[in-house]
């Protein structure tokens, strides 16, 4: 296995030239890049709609093709789920990511053409890899094996001819894994692609507690769930009695900052490396590039070319777009792409900022629909994720999952915020909690503390601190469990919150 690890670790770091290629000349990799994409895909029954042909210029390309929503391009998508081809992109698709996102209850359906697998989403697990060792040259990743947690998938039942499947990207991507990558990973199959989420907890526990685990790739919220069924089954409290070879966990889809302590807790070693990724149903695009820097290198060589629209302008009739040459540091964008896959101008709906511009890197700030912005205070989920980072920091707590909405002005009350949080380890004192969590969202977000001025139009936020298990209760009871689904930090309108507190007041009524 020694071995094995040297060759592995060598053949990975190969990448790291290639990479340094894209970020010395970013704008001439992706001119280039969109320029193949139109011309790949001028045949198609959207590219004949939107004159591909005749595109020469990216203004060309910018006034003949809009920027889509889901819903925009879903009579496409849905020919495509129905077996026709060449409808958005050239080559065959028979594999569909299905996303629920946070923004509505309704499933998303993401085509994913070998050109997405291949040169995006199997490209971006190496070049995670890559990286790593690339900071970590005394990495003994391949002397064990990578425990992925990922969905399931199934067969499209919308084609007649069930020669297509739609699953988490998770899915699709382990699924269609090379042999050299299946060899090195666990469960089988079997046990990672099962459907029923808690069964599949409890096998996965059992499955791999006696493999010699080296990294663990997936979702924080769902990770956390694991390791706590492999420390409950093994009768111990630090993970690295189980795995003592564990180096490093590949995580992404939520943001880790609220995450970090638990994690801590659970896997106590100082010796334990935590790298973000930034991997979608829509595409792999960016990777956490520096130790001890929780920005991600924007990556510019997937088949993925990218434009922004500012933030404010994001609900007007009339926004402007802007390719990469031309954002700014610290402001916040909206997020469209095209790719190799058929999505032309697709907003996905996640907003970031870039903190870097030569090589290009971002945070991922929010949500385009996930904010509270009821009395202009435009609260967005990096703001929230800030403040309760800080109250738990000096409190001493440890939290599992949050959300929040507003509270709106009626006749015997005033305006606020409304959070139910679950914490793992509850604060020294809740009402101080509260407090360091209001005083961090005005430090950081001047139109909030100007709507908390004197308590005239938002007063000090309510927080519920529900019992653990509550939001996993919750996520089971909308059919969100496991995989890319995930908790809405915030939301504008309180759907979200009046379900949970309507299932806790069921439980105690």
């Amino acid at each position: 296995m020694e071995i094995f690890n040297s060759i592995l670790s060598w053949v990975m770091k190969k990448r790291i030239h290639q990479m340094e290629l894209f970020m010395k000349y970013p704008h001439d990799v992706q001119s280039e890049l969109y320029k193949k994409l139109i011309n790949t895909a001028k045949s198609t029954d959207f590219g004949k709609k939107h004159g591909f042909a005749s595109i020469n210029s990216y203004n060309d390309f910018k006034n003949q093709v809009p920027v889509q929503s889901y819903e925009d391009i879903f009579p496409y998508i849905e020919r495509l789920m129905r077996g026709e081809q060449n409808v958005l992109w050239p080559s065959e698709v028979k594999w569909f990511a299905k996303s629920s996102g946070t923004t509505n209850a309704r499933s998303k359906f993401i085509p994913v053409s070998t050109e997405s697998l291949e040169d995006c989403h199997f490209k971006g697990g190496k070049d995670l890899i890559s990286i790593y060792i690339n900071n970590n040259p005394d990495s003994k990743m391949f002397t064990g094996k990578g425990l992925a947690i990922g969905g399931s998938h199934q067969i499209n039942e919308y084609d007649p001819s069930e020669s297509s499947y739609y699953g988490d990207v998770s899915a699709v991507i382990m699924q269609n894994l090379p042999l050299w990558a299946q060899i090195i990973r666990t469960p089988s199959l079997d046990v990672a692609l099962m459907d029923k989420w808690e069964d599949k907890i409890e096998k996965m526990a059992r499955s791999t507690i006696d493999d010699n685990v080296t990294s663990i790739t997936g979702v924080p919220t769902w990770a956390v769930l694991l390791l706590e069924k492999v420390m409950e089954v093994k009768g111990v409290s630090d993970i690295h009695e189980v795995w003592p070879n564990l180096e490093v966990f590949f995580h992404g889809a939520v943001s880790f900052t609220p995450y970090r302590n638990l994690f801590e807790q659970l896997i106590p070693s100082k010796k334990m490396h935590y790298v973000e990724t930034y991997n979608a149903s829509e595409g792999f695009f960016g990777i956490q590039d520096q130790s001890g820097s929780d920005e991600l290198l924007l990556m510019l060589d997937y088949g993925i070319f990218y434009e922004f629209i500012p933030f404010e302008e994001i609900n007007k009739e009339n926004f402007t777009t802007l390719t990469l040459d031309q954002v700014e540091l610290g402001k916040n964008y909206a997020l469209i792409i095209t790719t190799n896959a058929g999505l032309w101008r697709y907003n996905i709906g996640d907003t970031i900022k870039f903190t870097s511009l030569s090589p290009y890197r971002i945070k991922i700030s929010g949500r385009t629909k996930h904010f509270i912005n009821a009395f202009g205070e435009e609260v967005i989920i990096e703001n929230a994720e800030q403040a309760i980072t800080k109250a738990c920091e000096v409190t001493g707590a440890v939290i599992d999952n949050f959300t929040a909405a507003p509270v709106y002005f009626g006749v015997n009350n005033k305006g606020c915020h409304e959070w139910i949080i679950e914490f793992i380890k509850q604060p020294d004192n809740l009402d101080r909690f509260i407090v360091l969590l209001d005083e961090t969202l005005r430090e950081i977000n001047s139109d909030y503390d100007a709507k908390r001025y004197k308590n005239m139009a938002l007063q000090l936020p309510i927080v519920h601190n529900v019992d653990k298990g509550t939001f996993y209760e919750w996520m089971k009871k909308r059919g969100k469990l496991g995989g890319q689904n995930k908790v809405p930090r915030l939301s504008n309108s309180r759907e979200y919150v009046d379900e949970i507190l309507a299932m806790l007041n069921r439980k105690t009524g």
